[in-house]
């Protein structure tokens, strides 16, 4: 791989690294402050999350060393490269969360395809790593959309554009059915 090669994909990589240690953080947060009925379900459902996003975020690490690249996993760091806003979601109801992480998953995976797709010339290792983590991060979702989407096939979060939003239909979708 020639040099510019490796500078491009380590940038790429270093995003990837940005949005799962956000997600890592997000779900810790949704962990904390998950109530409602179903609040033991979520709450044990998001730990195995975390520690796989975790183990996620060190491969992407690792491979940007591997390339002549250095992670940089600070806070500050994150902040200042990330293209989207901060979780938006408090205290809340357990299908609250679980909209809002909907769009969340929904998004993080977009972006991950992207890099997937753009490393698949110039760096199939890099690629067959993005791809085993989209793996789990649609495993994830999947997870999440389970407690979204009614015996129909109907997502709560249809249409949705913002967490509140996606939080907000999932809560009235819940709420109205038996």
């Amino acid at each position: 791989m020639d040099t510019q090669a490796s500078m491009d994909i380590i940038a790429l990589l270093q995003m990837r690294l940005h949005a799962l240690n956000d997600l890592h953080l997000t779900l810790k947060h949704i962990h904390w402050n998950v109530v409602g009925p179903h609040f033991i379900a979520v709450h044990e459902m998001i730990d195995p999350q975390v520690e796989q996003v975790r183990a996620m975020t060190d491969d992407l690490a690792e491979r940007i060393s591997t390339l002549g690249g250095e992670p940089n996993g600070t806070p500050g760091t994150l902040v200042d490269a990330r293209t989207w806003s901060d979780y938006s979601i408090g205290r809340a109801e357990s299908i609250a969360h679980l909209g809002a992480l909907d769009l969340v998953y929904t998004s993080l995976i977009e972006d991950h395809r992207e890099a997937m797709q753009a490393t698949e010339t110039a760096d199939p290792v890099t690629q067959d790593m993005l791809i085993e983590q989209l793996r789990g991060l649609e495993l994830f979702q999947w997870f999440v959309r389970a407690h979204l989407e009614s015996s129909g096939g109907t997502l709560s979060t249809h249409g949705a554009t913002t967490e509140t939003g996606a939080a907000s239909q999932a809560v009235d979708q819940a709420r109205d059915q038996p």
